[in-house]
């Protein structure tokens, strides 16, 4: 044993669970109960007791780790390195190809140019794992000792989100948005997909399973749009979303489920993460690619033992021992992003042909060739179109376009509060375009007249409504132009135009995770034989989370850490939300657009008066004509009654 526990020591070399840690548990398939075999908490328990500082079997002071790309989910194993695994921090190395850390969440730009960012966060309260760690990291405005999320709470807590224009329809007009529109099949259908085994599920499209109506229906527009799902998208991903964000069904109509940060995403999340890893000595290597990995096989285990790389145009090895660990982020939604501006496109068409080709992907395909271990990436970068989308990112002067959006507004779009509360979705855009104005200024150094707005569409093989063109093949002023058809300001364009600055970023395998796939497709944080190597990121097999959420890449990176180093803690699975009795009647409630789920009169008589009575939502309704049954239960909730009068 280490000697730090060398108090414990009676106890720990007793021990059979000591070094045997379930560090990924599964709430899907766990029946929890107390036992002297069972001394961890639930699969799913969040809370303090969580907090604890594991310590590994084995010490790895002397150990370097290398990490290969400095996304989200490579920064988050670099924290739980040093924290959970007191690992020094000059023993980490990221290696990434990139001339700036962050991977996909970008931000950049300035007022003079355009800004730029290629997507933009919906969080919500239960990402445990990026509440976890910048619970942690340093105040991006906040003097010490506040962090990031005492930042976040602090604007969230007192600026509500919500939407008051969540869709428009025919030139700018505010569509009604107040009804999901499900009929009671369509109902049935979500939850016998919330009912079905995620086995059962393998290589099955969204438009395979639900009916035209379903997809055609409210509910979809409101849920495609938010998340970005197509109708060949995965439908075991898409029952995995319900699964996620069941407790905030309610509150999707009008976006009041979701939290936004200050800033962008860059200057939100990677600038002070970035910060905090870099004080405490971790290192960064930039315009450095890791081609490939050489493996040593050791009876049945499989050891990293050199990365190729190439750096200033030069080949070069590093080579690793025993003890040395490596994170590789595999694939990549925003490799080979095409760029385009007010007066060129980002692409003149969609080419399937080059598709994988890039150095992410192709770094995955050479792992997979040593290894079914490592899954099938060709499922999910060989088809650009069906993964591919377009985003622009609108830097504004005072316009027509400015004052339009003023109307869409719940505040003032200058006064640093909520503007649109999410997205705005124009539901007869044949594009399916969406556009949003998150809190300004956007950026830090944004000057008080500018605004940054986003906008994006799922549709890239449609020609426009009044640009005849498909997306990809438009220029910005273009796409300002079928913006504004469809605000009612075309005839303002002009204006429009003069006073906007637009940087499109054409994005390939932008929802490549969507893909349809099957168990096998991808790799498990760390695939089976292998002893130093992990990967991470949007592309790995997780027991129950969802895919595009830094929420996601976060617990791939906790996981690395916990199972490389056989550290003596579990990453606790999803938050319980989704069995909590009060959500799953909300839910059903709401997808009922407020109307009576099945049963609920008759549980409103049980328990009106008792202490269990506040489960139930509010009731809208206006009380239905007592049938027999409920009359019965009336009889019951009276025997209740008496009952609780004999207690007292």
């Amino acid at each position: 044993m280490s000697k730090i526990t060398s108090k414990f020591d009676k106890v720990l070399n007793a021990s059979k669970l000591y070094g045997n840690m379930v560090h990924e548990p599964d709430s899907s398939t766990e029946t929890y109960q107390n036992s002297a075999d069972i001394t961890t908490p639930p699969a799913d328990y969040i809370g303090n007791y969580q907090r604890n500082r594991g310590i590994g079997s084995e010490t790895y002071q002397n150990s370097k780790i290398y990490i290969v790309g400095s996304g989200i989910a490579g920064l988050s194993a670099a924290y739980y390195f040093i924290r959970d695994a007191q690992i020094p921090a000059s023993n980490i190395v990221f290696l990434d190809q990139l001339s700036v850390e962050g991977g996909s969440l970008d931000g950049a730009g300035n007022a003079q140019d355009g800004f730029i960012i290629r997507g933009g966060r919906e969080m919500e309260f239960a990402y445990e794992n990026i509440w976890n760690i910048f619970q942690d990291i340093p105040a991006v405005e906040l003097p010490e000792p506040f962090s990031v999320l005492d930042e976040y709470r602090l604007l969230n807590d007192n600026d509500p989100n919500f939407s008051k224009a969540r869709l428009i329809h025919q030139q700018g007009k505010v569509q009604d948005f107040s009804k999901f529109g499900l009929s009671k099949k369509d109902q049935l259908a979500i939850v016998k997909l919330l009912l079905a085994k995620k086995e059962d599920l393998d290589n099955i499209t969204i438009e395979e399973y639900f009916s035209a109506e379903f997809l055609a229906s409210n509910f979809w527009t409101l849920w495609r749009t938010m998340f970005a799902f197509e109708n060949w998208h995965s439908l075991l991903e898409c029952k995995l979303y319900m699964h996620r964000f069941l407790h905030q069904l309610d509150g999707f109509k009008d976006m009041t489920a979701l939290v936004f940060p200050k800033y962008n995403q860059h200057d939100t999340f990677v600038k002070p993460l970035g910060r905090y890893l870099q004080k405490k000595g971790v290192k960064i290597q930039l315009k450095t690619l890791v081609k490939d990995v050489e493996f040593e096989e050791k009876g049945q285990e499989k050891i990293v033992k050199s990365l190729l790389i190439e750096k200033d145009g030069k080949e070069d090895k590093i080579s690793l021992t025993d003890n040395d660990f490596v994170v590789i982020t595999t694939g990549s939604m925003t490799e080979d992003t095409a760029y385009g501006n007010n007066t060129t496109a980002a692409v003149s068409k969609i080419d399937n042909s080059t598709s994988g080709q890039s150095a992410g992907w192709v770094l995955w395909k050479n792992l997979a060739k040593k290894s079914p271990a490592f899954g099938k990436p060709e499922k999910f970068c060989s088809n650009i179109e069906k993964s591919s989308w377009l985003s622009v990112t609108l830097t504004c002067k005072p316009s027509a376009f400015v004052e339009k959006l003023k109307e869409y507004a719940v505040n003032d779009p200058y006064s640093g509060k909520t503007v649109t509360g999410g997205i705005v979705t124009i539901t007869d855009s044949n594009w399916l375009m969406s556009f949003t104005c998150n809190r300004q200024p956007h950026f830090p150094e944004q000057p008080d007249d500018v605004l940054v707005l986003w906008v994006y569409a799922l549709f890239m093989d449609q020609q426009g409504n009044y640009v005849k063109k498909n997306m990809p093949e438009c220029t910005g002023n273009e796409i300002l132009t079928e913006l504004c058809y469809h605000l009612g300001i075309v005839d303002q364009i002009d204006n429009v135009i003069e006073n906007t600055i637009t940087r499109i970023a054409f994005m390939p395998y932008i929802t490549s995770m969507f893909m349809p796939r099957a168990k096998g497709d991808r790799p498990r944080v760390v695939p089976e034989g292998y002893k130093n190597l992990a990967v991470v990121g949007q592309f790995v097999e997780t027991n129950n989370d969802v895919v595009f959420t830094i929420e996601s890449s976060a617990r791939t990176g906790r996981l690395a850490v916990y199972k490389l180093l056989n550290i003596d803690k579990q990453a606790p699975d999803l938050s319980p939300l989704q069995y909590d009795i009060r959500h799953l009647i909300k839910g059903a409630k709401t997808l009922n657009d407020g109307g009576p789920f099945p049963g609920e009169r008759l549980l409103r008589h049980v328990l009106k008066g008792t202490y269990y009575e506040h489960i139930l939502p509010k009731d809208t309704e206006q009380p239905e004509t007592e049938s027999f049954l409920s009359e019965q239960f009336g009889h019951f909730k009276d025997w209740i009654s008496s009952i609780k009068d004999k207690v007292k």
